[in-house]
């Protein structure tokens, strides 16, 4: 029995994708099964390890392969059965508008075909779940494995709630790459809602490298408007403690991690009032239209306008990173025993299992 993990795309820019990879999908993370990543350095061998070197693993008839990060190469589909893709969201069918030439060739097609074929997936939300089911085999087998949320930005709330309860100058600030799909477009308008509304000096600061498109273009324009690019974790520490709150104004998201990687600063989270942030949130969310941004605006005034409300959101946070973290707790068991399932059918079928028993079990392609 082998179990390899696709860990190819690793090693770039630490974005979501990556940082679920490592979460959720290292040899330690996956105790106490023996897996095996896959490496590749460069976009070059990432694209030849996920074309060819990723099913030639599997022409090993007890291997299986779990695939967290990119969607699986059309190649893959002969070994569907030995294969569990980790859906992140499902925009690459529902918001092909957001995608460029790349991502609509490279990943919305093979993604497509998993989707409609595989029979089993491993999903980071019940959100997420509930629009896979729309979508895949009536008969596919979708388990839960949500993320735990660790203080990857090493943030804290400490003396937050002694700062000054209507600040002068309010600081808005979001995390993600500048493109379509995060909808940053709307979190100007709510700033400039903001400024027209009693905070004239109001900032929304953007951290996030430039992705296609031109709303980087568009943001630059606008006032008030503070584009980071991508910036390493002690300066995303130093530009959330001092935030006053945290905005998300994105089209689509299959969890929205750094709405939870923000609330260790306690910060008040303000997202689109749709399920999968009322599902990351409960009760602890600020749940706006994004399309509509002077009523975006006035919720925002109206919730830092209650007594003590960095206390309250700051508390409010910590009680939703503990529940969160409780299910995401849960989950682990159930994924590990799914896993273990498959591969030990595999080795009963196998006619001639090839166990690797070196010390460094990953690969690099």
């Amino acid at each position: 029995m082998t179990i390899y993990v696709d860990h190819t795309h690793v090693g770039r820019h630490v974005t979501g994708l990556e940082r679920i990879t490592l979460e959720l999908f290292s040899p330690e993370a996956l105790a106490p099964l023996d897996v095996i990543p896959v490496l590749a350095q460069g976009t070059g061998r990432m694209v030849a390890a996920q074309t060819f070197g990723l099913p030639t693993r599997l022409l090993d008839s007890s291997s299986i392969l779990l695939c967290p990060g990119f969607p699986p190469s059309p190649l893959l589909w002969p070994f569907a059965a030995r294969v569990i893709p980790y859906i992140h969201d499902i925009f690459l069918l529902s918001r092909r508008d957001d995608l460029n030439l790349r991502a609509r060739l490279y990943m919305a097609e093979p993604f497509k075909l998993a989707v409609q074929t595989y029979p089993r997936f491993l999903v980071n939300s019940a959100d997420t779940k509930r629009k896979l089911a729309t979508c895949c085999r009536s008969d596919a087998e979708i388990t839960l494995y949500r993320p735990p949320v660790r203080n990857v930005f090493n943030i804290h709330p400490d003396g937050r709630g002694e700062r000054e309860e209507i600040p002068s100058a309010l600081r808005l600030v979001t995390l993600g790459t500048v493109e379509p799909r995060k909808n940053f477009a709307a979190a100007a308008k709510i700033l400039a809602a903001l400024r027209e509304h009693g905070f004239p000096d109001a900032t929304l600061e953007i951290v996030g490298r430039q992705g296609w498109g031109d709303d980087w273009d568009k943001l630059e324009e606008c006032p008030g408007v503070i584009l980071h690019g991508y910036q390493p974790g002690d300066r995303v520490n130093q530009i959330l403690q001092n935030a006053d709150v945290f905005i998300c104004t994105s089209h689509e998201e299959g969890l929205g991690l750094p709405l939870l990687e923000a609330q260790y600063a306690g910060l008040p989270i303000v997202a689109p009032n749709a399920a999968v942030f009322r599902e990351v949130l409960d009760q602890s969310g600020i749940f706006v239209d994004p399309g509509d941004p002077a009523s975006a605006a006035e919720r925002i005034i109206a919730a830092i306008s209650v007594p003590g409300w960095r206390a309250l959101h700051a508390a409010r946070g910590a009680k939703n990173l503990a529940r969160w973290n409780a299910l995401a707790s849960a989950d682990h068991d159930a994924v590990i025993d799914l896993i273990a399932r498959l591969a030990h059918r595999q080795t009963r079928i196998a006619s001639t299992p090839t166990p690797l028993n070196q010390k460094d079990r990953s690969i690099t392609l």
